[in-house]
């Protein structure tokens, strides 16, 4: 049977060089070869890509990147977030405090969701570097009983701070004055155990409307006493050194005044007389 050119050519090249086609089937694809032989050149190890915690993926959502670490039991701030995330969620989880720094990673971040987890201290560096960026921030529904000043330094935030046991002190009122409230959440503000007795339970703005309470906060209350006890102290003094001088410069000008004599009663001529014949 004849055979045409190419089958011809493959028979040949298949008896003239056995085992040639096994061998080239064996070798590693293109890509992966010079993987290895770079690796082989340099004497390192296969670089392992980074991977996302346990539990966390990356999204995207209206078209911006977003990271979500939802429910993954995280006892602190992951690393590996990608430094394009624009909406983080770590919310439902056991942090218990936001360290220094912790996101100045992440240069373009708009909106940090820390909430339901149990943060008590949060770091007064903890937003550093999100000043630009940052937009919302929620913290709500943790055990946070105070927040540092500092930490909402240079931030134009929106914030949600509802459910926390707050102390309800010059630091939250402070806090509100560079913060705006995410919209509905006021009534969620209310005053923890470790607020004053007669504050415990009830809700925080309208108390910032009735009184100044860093004025009148935990240990306020004897310092406005100790002040308003100086000042009544400091007004009786006045009125004392004023009618002390009072006094002293009306004495003073009585003792300027000459002394009047008093009055000789005149010598009749009569009187004379007699006091001669006496004489």
């Amino acid at each position: 049977m004849e055979l045409k050119g190419d089958e011809f050519r493959r028979q040949w090249i298949s008896y003239s060089t056995p085992g040639l086609c096994q061998s080239a089937a064996m070798l590693p694809p293109a890509g992966h070869l010079l993987s290895l032989l770079l690796v082989i050149g340099t004497g390192g190890t296969v670089p392992s890509p980074r991977l996302s915690p346990q539990g966390c993926y990356v999204a995207e959502e209206a078209g911006e990147r977003t990271f979500r670490c939802s429910q993954a039991g995280l006892r602190a701030v992951p690393t590996g977030i990608p430094n394009d995330t624009r909406k983080l969620y770590l919310d439902a989880n056991r942090l218990a405090s936001v360290p220094a720094g912790a996101f100045q990673h992440l240069p373009v971040l708009e909106e940090l969701d820390l909430s339901h987890n149990v943060l008590a201290h949060v770091s007064g560096a903890a937003f550093q570097g999100l000043a630009g960026t940052l937009r919302h921030l929620d913290l709500s529904a943790n055990q946070l009983a105070s927040v540092p000043v500092e930490a909402f330094a240079g931030l134009q935030i929106q914030v949600n701070l509802s459910a926390n046991p707050w102390r309800c002190d010059c630091a939250l009122q402070e806090v509100l004055r560079r913060v705006r409230l995410a919209p509905g959440t006021e009534t969620g503000i209310v005053c923890g155990p470790g607020a004053r007795s007669d504050l415990v339970g009830q809700e925080f703005l309208p108390l910032v409307e009735e009184e100044e309470l860093c004025g009148t906060g935990r240990g306020g209350a004897r310092h406005s006493t100790d002040v308003a006890l100086l000042v009544t102290m400091g007004g009786w003094l006045v009125l004392v050194v004023a009618y002390l001088a009072q006094y002293v410069w009306e004495n003073r000008d009585g003792t300027r005044r000459p002394l009047k004599r008093a009055p000789v009663p005149p010598v009749h001529s009569e009187d004379s007389s007699t006091l001669s014949t006496v004489v």
